[in-house]
């Protein structure tokens, strides 16, 4: 975890910016996409975030996990449920998730201290 929170955020809107300002339609569309595959339906807005958390640690995407981690606390995920899918993640993973387990935890430690303040 080598960006602060607040840096992971600002960057992260940033680019999405400059990504959105261009012309191109297929990347606007799969923004779009992934936007609206979050949103409630069969399946919890909430539970979907926890199914995204746990695609990102197994696919090792860091700033995926943050991501996922932040929308999961807007949604009110419990330290128990992180945990669970924390460990859904390590067992489908296997030993290779470990490192991003590590630095799930500090997101996550740092995320939830933050939506209590």
């Amino acid at each position: 975890m080598t960006k602060t929170l607040a840096e992971f955020q600002t960057e992260r809107t940033a680019t999405n910016e400059r990504i959105l300002s261009g012309d191109n339609r297929v990347i606007k569309r799969f923004f779009r996409l992934d936007g609206e595959t979050y949103e409630e339906g069969a399946l919890s807005a909430k539970t979907k975030e926890l199914l995204g958390l746990v695609a990102s640690m197994v696919l090792r995407c860091d700033d995926c996990i943050t991501y996922h981690i932040i929308q999961c606390a807007k949604y009110g995920v419990t330290l128990a449920e992180f945990e669970e899918a924390f460990a859904v993640a390590l067992v489908v993973g296997g030993s290779i998730v470990i490192p991003h387990l590590r630095r799930a935890y500090a997101r996550m430690d740092e995320v939830l201290a933050a939506s209590t303040v």
